[in-house]
């Protein structure tokens, strides 16, 4: 879809005009095509104090071909415009230690080019042994969201915490970060798990073999869902109610999938998705819980049914079906992935939308309380929250309740279903086996909520 703000912006003519009138110049974001390289240049790693991550952090770079540049080439900040800076920040061991991280991203983050891309690896805090320590990790977090928020021209910044143990899940995560699947993923923050995870990333098709079943998958974020999955190899099987078979089949045939007409709703649904995936594709490897709806109203005016329905669909069907294919036999095959679809207006609330933003959250509690059940099975089960996404539902919002919308996060532009997507599909791999019972948010970096 179209953005005319953006296109125009950068026009020969919008170019010029609205750098004379001092208006935001969204960038044309670099997003991920099948054989594109994981940086279109050099990479700049550092470290601030003794990290143990960095030579990790370079195998994976040089493995997918990147050049690795090291800080003394970084001239002040004067040099060659790099692709990505990469901070190894696992020996920061007191606040003063973060004098080391400034003096590294500084000179860094000038030779960053457009689409750039930063990336800081730190230690938990809560596995800290002192406040000064802690005090030290949590800090990074406070400076790569306010980092996220300076940078233009499509840069993003996110961070990473690595517990000891988890160095081996590193390479999925620094490689989604750094790649164009991330093109609308921001200032956000996730925590690794000690887990043994593939090394490789499965080049272009890291699903295939793979069973996934979407949930809603008939239009909008749910259709893009399967089209990615499929594209990396998937075998899809798109459910959606049976009022939208026709759309349903659809996309189902587009992606060489399997239909399944089915209200996830009704008394007999868990069942039956089961003895659908047993019967007819031996198990499922994925599951995503993006079916949803909105029945948007003031609190004081909305009637049971709309607080009802809102519900049902978005948060009690996912935590009916979940359990159903935990204890179904063969139902989940080993090392199976579910992503829940939550909201940005679960985290941070939104006017008229109070049904809504709490199923959305109820989402987030989900994942987390269920996460320690699937590691024990070697699974993972997270959460992503869209913030403004351009769909048809978008469309018809009045122009300038839109415009404002898409522009209020630091890439000042909306999302396209494709980023919430390609963030679903990403910890759908076995090389996201070390991110469990996380959120992430695929929001620009929204400018409200947390």
């Amino acid at each position: 879809m179209s953005d005319w703000y953006r296109d125009f912006a950068n026009s020969g003519v919008g170019t010029t005009l609205v750098k004379q009138l001092g208006l935001p110049r969204p960038a044309v974001l670099r997003r991920y095509t099948p054989g594109q390289p994981l940086l279109d240049g050099p990479a700049l790693v550092g470290s601030a104090g003794e990290g143990r991550l960095r030579a990790e952090i370079e195998a994976v770079l040089r493995d997918d071909g990147v050049t690795v540049l090291s800080p003394a080439t970084a001239d002040g900040g004067s040099g060659p415009k790099v692709a990505a800076v990469v901070l190894d920040a696992t020996g920061l061991t007191t606040p003063a230690d973060l004098a080391s991280a400034h003096d590294f991203l500084a000179p860094a983050v000038k030779r960053l080019g457009t689409n750039g891309r930063v990336v800081v690896l730190g230690e938990v805090p809560g596995e800290a042994p002192s406040p000064a320590l802690a005090a030290a990790r949590q800090a990074l977090d406070g400076l790569v969201r306010s980092l996220a928020k300076e940078l233009r021209a499509g840069a993003t910044a996110n961070l990473v915490y690595v517990p000891s143990g988890a160095e081996a899940a590193v390479p999925g995560p620094l490689r989604f970060f750094l790649s164009g699947r991330s093109a609308y993923v921001d200032g956000q923050t996730v925590t690794l798990s000690a887990v043994d995870a593939p090394s490789g990333d499965g080049g272009t098709t890291p699903l295939a073999g793979k069973v996934a079943v979407v949930t809603g998958a008939a239009r909008g974020i749910g259709a893009s869902i399967a089209d990615v999955l499929g594209r990396d190899g998937a075998h899809v099987v798109a459910v959606d109610i049976p009022a939208a078979g026709q759309a349903l089949a659809a996309v189902a045939n587009r992606v060489g999938g399997t239909a399944l007409q089915l209200d996830i709703t009704a008394p007999d649904a868990a069942q039956r998705l089961v003895e659908h995936l047993v019967q007819r594709h031996g198990g499922a490897d994925v599951v995503v819980h993006n079916a949803g709806i909105t029945r948007d109203k003031l609190l004081v005016n909305m009637d049971s049914a709309r607080w009802n329905s809102v519900l049902a669909v978005n948060l009690q069907a996912q935590l009916d079906l979940t359990p159903a294919l935990l204890d179904a036999e063969g139902a989940l095959k080993p090392g199976a992935r579910v992503v829940a679809v939550s909201s940005q207006s679960g985290i941070a609330g939104n006017r008229g939308q109070t049904n809504y933003s709490a199923s959305k959250a109820g989402v987030i509690g989900m994942v987390r309380a269920w996460a320690p059940a699937f590691a024990e099975r070697g699974a993972t089960i997270n959460a992503v929250a869209p913030g403004f996404i351009v769909t048809e539902m978008t469309a018809k919002m009045p122009f300038g309740t839109r415009e404002v919308g898409a522009r209020l996060n630091s890439l000042q532009q909306g999302g396209l279903p494709v980023d919430v997507a390609e963030a679903i599909a990403w910890l759908a791999q076995p090389a996201s086996a070390g991110v469990n019972g996380q959120v992430l948010r695929v929001c620009g970096q929204n400018l409200l909520g947390a």
